[in-house]
């Protein structure tokens, strides 16, 4: 169960967001394995018929046009192409894709959204002035979010991209009275958390849920992404034991620790930290840890709580996406407030946020929601 938004381009006819909603799908393949580079998907249509269908594997590998164009050989010929971002215009670690579409004989192209990037940007200008029908803005909002930190990096923005997730209860809690450790969710929503830490540059949580959960933050479960994910612990005062799985793994994946300002963390444990491998980060402020993180070349940070972290993220206005993944549990009395450290809102003054994305992962319920743009 996904949560798609309609198609608003004008001219786009019911086949135009079937096709595009397949390119998108097969975009998503390349999860975790094309990164910085955007996912996309292609899908290549002749009478009514998919011929041709690819995604873009591999970063530096040849793009989604390149893989579905060689699947649909000479039925590409007066075919129209379904591509989840504008062709490439540019001669980068592959070919023009506009050059490959023009010369495989597709008469029309269809994208969901224009790229971002100027050295790349082109390809329906490319196409049209060549006498391809062009057209684009299917299912655009929909491409987008699939692809937001990237769009996010064209920005130029001194911050990272921000994806908050949380388990929770159906009550909104964390945690139960008693604070002890044990798995809300099912095997299933722990194996999409997986998924979605292969896609990030960097994996964090606050220090409360390392201490409590002493926890690796590394991909266990699914294919291994292409850059395993740095880790970050948001540690004010260095209070991560040094025999914790984080620091004892630093060597092999990169370890950040964001430690307060002068003096808060004490020196002797900043170089012991140091010496176990370990990147200190001192800041003064959540804003600027995220922009060192940014300039450590973090674009997109991936934070797994808990609930001191995701509150102060939230109400500095620093999360783009937040995941909430609720399982079918009441904890009741005393259990652990996700948002408790906000401040509170009455329900008609409480800002709404867009749902991108439903889906149900065994007896859970995952929910993407949009907080802030770029």
């Amino acid at each position: 169960m996904s949560g798609h938004h309609e198609a608003h381009a004008s001219g786009a006819t019911p086949d135009d967001v079937r096709a595009m909603r397949r390119a998108l799908e097969l975009a998503e393949r390349g999860a975790g394995q094309v990164s910085p580079n955007p996912k996309v998907g292609c899908v290549v249509v002749r009478d009514g018929v998919i011929v041709g269908e690819g995604w873009h594997q591999q970063f530096g590998g040849p793009h989604a046009e390149v893989h579905a164009l060689a699947a649909a050989g000479a039925r590409a010929r007066g075919a129209t192409a379904y591509v989840s971002l504008e062709p490439c215009n540019h001669h980068g670690k592959t070919g023009p894709c506009a050059e490959a579409l023009l010369a495989a004989g597709v008469t029309r192209v269809v994208c969901a959204v224009r790229d971002p990037n100027p050295n790349a940007a082109g390809g329906l200008e490319y196409l049209a002035a060549h006498g391809v029908q062009v057209h684009s803005g299917v299912d655009e909002a929909e491409a987008r979010w699939r692809n937001a930190p990237f769009f996010h990096a064209q920005t130029r923005s001194p911050l990272p991209f921000v994806t908050l997730k949380l388990a929770v209860s159906i009550d909104g809690a964390i945690a139960g009275p008693s604070k002890k450790r044990a798995w809300l969710t099912g095997q299933e929503s722990r194996a999409a958390v997986h998924a979605l830490r292969a896609e990030a540059d960097a994996v964090a949580v606050g220090i409360g849920t390392a201490l409590a959960d002493d926890p690796e933050l590394t991909v266990r479960i699914g294919p291994a992404p292409r850059v395993p994910p740095a880790r970050v612990v948001f540690d004010r005062r260095g209070r991560l034991p040094l025999d914790s799985r984080l620091v004892r793994g630093a060597p092999e994946v990169p370890l950040y620790l964001v430690t307060g300002g002068m003096g808060e963390a004490p020196l002797e444990r900043q170089e012991a930290f140091q010496a176990a491998g370990v990147i200190i980060h001192a800041a003064t402020n959540i804003t600027a840890a995220l922009c060192g993180l940014r300039t450590a070349g973090v674009g997109h940070l991936f934070v797994e709580g808990g609930a001191e972290i995701a509150s102060a993220l939230m109400a500095a206005g620093l999360v783009h996406h937040l995941i909430i993944f609720q399982a079918p549990v009441i904890l009741g009395a005393g259990a652990r407030p996700a948002f408790a450290a906000l401040p509170g809102h009455d329900a008609d003054v409480a800002p709404r946020l867009a749902v991108l994305e439903r889906r149900v992962y065994g007896p859970d319920l995952m929910t993407r929601y949009a907080v802030s743009g770029d």
